[in-house]
């Protein structure tokens, strides 16, 4: 092992991906090393180039502020129902405690409309400003403030200079990005890095805040303190909102509501995938995406997710971002988009950087946007479809976006494309992809009969029955078992949504043996798998991890088809695997519990909401309601 060099500095190793607590303002977000260290943050919004970038290569950038000479910590927590984050440190004569948060306020536009909402106005927005709070809370603790920001992805390193009278503040500028460092410690620089050293005794503490833009900073401890108490009540306010059953998973749920909500890009409505790019989906390999847009495929199950914990709002906000871009898609509508909207996410390679653990090429942008897939349809149309069913009309706006895509959906059913796993292989006829397109139709003809419009809901309903004999006919291997493509032997976890989709009812034989099936013979240590890599042209040679949300689909699957202690024992299994922080990547290493791939995963934390409720209800008896 390299040699540890405090603050992430170059030599540093990487922090096991698991071990990182996620911050969040709904517009920016920030992961935090166990070491106190901000290694990533991209502002002035989530998908912007990063100014801290040490996750990704230890030049890159970061921002910590701990005890001197020690980086371990003792715990690390989140205050209850909140996105702010504890951090408590021992060190030989003390205890330290910093507090990260970044902070929310009330709503900044009262006098002048806001350039980047598209959604209502709130009562609260982004103050966008990152704050660390110190305490020593016993005995005495020398504590150091390292920032050292490098603009646009490691590349541009800062130029500090004070402001101000005093050394009590300093702004850096770069990449069209403008900080403000302001703190009651004395900061001086070191070339690109801001640096301070202190000593505080029982009892004292002190404030950091780095902000980027009008908004003011704190300029004093007690208005951060004012400020913090502010976001935390803000956290928890939001959390009371929610419905969640009186069960002891219950923070697992209301730690997966927190997530989503902190991935949600407050100004449109949308949900981030995932709040970083390149983290590899196997050690030092080369699946390394960036996950910071959002993807259509993800509407229904975040609907039905905020719509079942009773967060109509969030629900209501992502579906409005969803109907903006196919409103706007008169012509083809894309997987994936900006979460400002935009549609083209140039995808290219930061040859710069060394990659998380030496895990190589690190991307931004993703041209899976540019990819045919044939979920899109059934995904907007299902979500449509949940939307509407909550209030049994249907307007001419959404109605207009309903039939451009059931009938692009029928025109292009027939067509191979690239599956949802986005394979960048030959397209084939993906068992999963025919089953969103006659989702699109299925659902299409229920809303066309809420319409009224019954030459349609006839001749929809004719196409869903007509694709619904056609999977039947051809993605079934001879067991009775769905593949993953038509003509293939492979299985794929994708199947698992048949019944989730309501496809076929979970007493359905080839349910069941295909949830068996994918139960046994593609898992690793009882974790679901997509597919395996070598029965699959995925366009890569390297293997990957097992799906979390594959395996958290599993759990549902099992509740439908009637084995409820295995489910249990499962879901179970998947909790244990929960970061210290209840947090999940995109992967997990079934014989390490060691996470993989882009963190915290939205998908992920969608599915457990989507488990965990199926097994409480299946144990209270009540009826599920199911995504279809």
């Amino acid at each position: 092992m390299r040699p540890k060099v405090a603050g992430g500095r170059a030599g540093d190793p990487f922090a096991p991906i698991a071990d990182f607590g996620f911050l969040s303002d709904c517009e920016t977000t920030a992961l935090v090393a166990p070491s106190g260290n901000i290694e990533w943050m991209c502002l002035p919004r989530m998908d912007s180039p990063s100014v801290f970038g040490s996750i990704l290569d230890r030049d890159a950038g970061y921002f910590r502020v701990g005890p001197a000479g020690v980086e371990v910590p003792a715990a690390q927590r989140y205050i209850p129902g909140t996105m702010v984050m504890e951090t408590t440190w021992w060190v030989h004569g003390g205890w330290l405690v910093v507090t990260d948060a970044l902070l929310m306020g009330p709503w900044h536009h009262e006098t002048e409309r806001s350039h980047t909402h598209r959604r209502a106005p709130t009562d609260y927005d982004a103050d966008h400003v990152l704050l660390r709070m110190v305490r020593c809370v016993n005995g005495q603790v020398q504590v150091r403030l390292d920032c050292m920001p490098v603009f646009d992805y490691g590349q541009t390193p800062a130029r500090w200079e004070h402001t101000g009278s005093g050394y009590h503040e300093a702004v850096a500028r770069g990449n069209g990005v403008g900080l403000r460092l302001s703190t009651d410690m004395n900061v001086g620089f070191e070339g690109s890095l801001a640096t301070s050293r202190t000593l505080l005794k029982q009892g004292e503490s002190r404030f950091v805040a780095l902000s980027w833009s009008e908004h003011a900073a704190p300029s004093s401890w007690e208005e951060a303190q004012d400020r913090l108490v502010w976001t935390v009540h803000h956290w928890q306010h939001w959390l009371d909102r929610g419905r969640f059953p009186d069960h002891p998973w219950r923070s697992h749920l209301q730690r997966s509501a927190l997530t989503l909500k902190g991935l949600t890009f407050a100004p449109s409505g949308a949900v981030a995938a995932a709040a970083t790019t390149s983290l590899p989906e196997a050690p030092g390999g080369d699946r390394n995406w960036d996950y910071r847009y959002t993807w259509i495929r993800d509407s229904t199950m975040a609907l039905w997710a905020f719509y079942t914990l009773g967060y109509d709002w969030e629900a209501n906000d992502f579906f409005y971002f969803i109907t903006d871009v196919a409103e706007a898609a008169e012509g083809k509508l894309q997987i994936m988009y900006g979460l400002d909207g935009r549609e083209e996410l140039p995808e290219s390679t930061l040859d710069h950087l060394t990659g998380y653990d030496n895990a190589r090429p690190v991307r931004i942008g993703n041209e899976a946007y540019m990819q045919a897939q044939h979920d899109v349809w059934g995904a907007i149309i299902g979500s449509i479809y949940l939307f509407v069913r909550k209030r049994d009309r249907l307007d001419d706006r959404l109605w207009k976006i309903v039939v451009k895509q059931v009938e692009d959906a029928l025109a292009n059913w027939r067509t191979p494309d690239c599956g949802m796993w986005e394979v960048r292989g030959e397209p084939q006829h993906f068992t999963s992809s025919k089953v969103f397109c006659w989702v699109a139709a299925d659902r299409g003809a229920r809303l066309a009969r809420i319409r009224g419009d019954q030459e349609r809901a006839l001749r929809w309903q004719a196409a869903a029955d007509e694709i619904h004999a056609d999977v039947l006919a051809n993605a079934l291997d001879e067991r009775g078992v769905f593949t993953a493509h038509y003509g293939a032997t492979a299985l794929d976890a994708s199947a698992l949504l048949i019944p989730l989709l309501g496809f076929l009812p979970a007493d359905d034989k080839r349910v069941r043996e295909t949830v068996l099936a994918i139960a046994d013979e593609l898992s690793e240590d009882d974790l679901v798998l997509r597919y395996r890599a070598g029965e699959t042209d995925d366009g890569f040679e390297s293997d990957e991890g097992t799906f979390t949300i594959c395996s958290f689909w599993l759990v549902s699957t099992l509740v439908m088809v009637g084995e409820l202690e295995r489910a249990r024992a499962l879901c179970e299994k998947l909790l244990s695997y929960a970061s210290p922080l209840q947090l999940y990547a995109e992967e997990i290493d079934p014989h390490t519990g060691r996470h993989l791939g882009n963190f915290p995963q939205a998908f992920t934390h969608l599915a457990l909401i989507n488990a965990v409720m199926q097994v409480i209800r299946a144990e209270n008896s009540s009826d599920q309601p199911p995504l279809a």
